[in-house]
């Protein structure tokens, strides 16, 4: 199969133009940045350098690579996420809603047939049941920052799935975790817990689902070679409180234990939309991705992943 692989030099996009490859398909990365390029012309992909926003050279990019299919991994995400002040998603949610019309409108005059897009499977309305499957809401009364980004991916979502001619399939990734994300050694969440800045707040009973980088390119290589059309959470097989991820974490990384923060204090550093994130925070099943994608993840805890040097990246 032909894949064109927009964001082909990000924390999936690299693992995912590795297992393209070693599966046989017929790989195209995108990314914006020359020295990105020769990383993907190392994994044996052929490479450009385009912005999603230059909507000629686009068409021409993609039109050029002839693909059967196209993947959507674009985003900007900060390397430090903070709350305060101007949103650190904006040039991200800008990605999911232009750039993917973009990317939908250069993939549907290429003539690809199928589209996987990649959103987040941590902003469900928190209420309810602590763990979602995905005909829950998502959570678009959320304050600022995440509101922006729930229309964002909402945005995302409908145009993927809605694409007439496209077969469209969306995987909501959990928390990644891996090399080159916030959790890898040299990431941000990792610094944070060193210094023991990343509290437990409240009660800890916040949820989160993980997902590792190398899973999250497996899964998205099964939906580009079957799967109905639709949307899939694509987390690991254990949704974990704050209470016990963050301590785990921490004994991993050989760091002191968290402290504890009330949630009156984690609004005042992190504003409403950080503390509501910090406490209500809901977790996904993985249940459908692997029942009708045929997808197992191969690290299928946090806990043992977390646990692993080599596998923390």
């Amino acid at each position: 199969m032909k894949v064109f692989v927009a964001g082909a030099s990000g924390a999936i996009g690299r693992p995912l133009v590795r297992r393209l490859v070693a599966a046989g398909h017929e790989v195209t990365g995108m990314t914006r940045r020359e020295e990105r390029a020769v990383e993907i012309r190392a994994a044996g992909a052929s490479a450009v350098v385009c912005d999603v926003f230059d909507t000629e050279a686009l068409k021409a990019a993609v039109g050029d690579a002839s693909p059967q299919a196209v993947v959507h991994m674009l985003t900007a995400i900060p390397a430090r996420m903070s709350f305060r002040g101007k949103s650190p998603l904006a040039p991200t949610n800008r990605l999911r809603e232009e750039g993917t019309a973009n990317l939908l409108a250069a993939a549907r005059e290429a003539g690809a047939k199928r589209v996987v897009a990649e959103s987040v499977a941590f902003l469900y309305a928190p209420e309810g049941d602590m763990v979602k499957d995905e005909e829950a809401p998502l959570f678009v009364e959320a304050p600022p920052p995440f509101g922006e980004t729930v229309a964002a991916l909402g945005s995302l979502e409908r145009q993927v799935t809605g694409s007439e001619g496209i077969e469209g399939l969306v995987l909501r990734f959990g928390q990644l975790y891996g090399p080159g994300t916030y959790f890898s050694s040299g990431g941000s969440q990792t610094e944070e817990v060193m210094k023991r800045r990343l509290p437990v707040v409240g009660a800890g009973r916040s949820i989160f689902s993980f997902v590792h980088v190398e899973d999250a390119a497996g899964a998205t290589v099964a939906a580009l070679e079957g799967g109905a059309p639709g949307i899939y959470n694509v987390v690991d097989d254990e949704p974990a409180p704050m209470s016990e991820w963050v301590p785990a974490f921490a004994a991993a990384l050989g760091a002191k234990p968290p402290r504890h923060a009330p949630t009156w204090a984690a609004r005042l550093v992190a504003g409403r939309g950080g503390a509501i994130f910090a406490t209500e925070t809901r977790g996904a099943s993985n249940a459908k991705a692997k029942r009708e994608l045929g997808w197992q993840p191969s690290h299928p805890s946090w806990r043992q992943g977390f646990a692993d040097p080599a596998v923390r990246g």
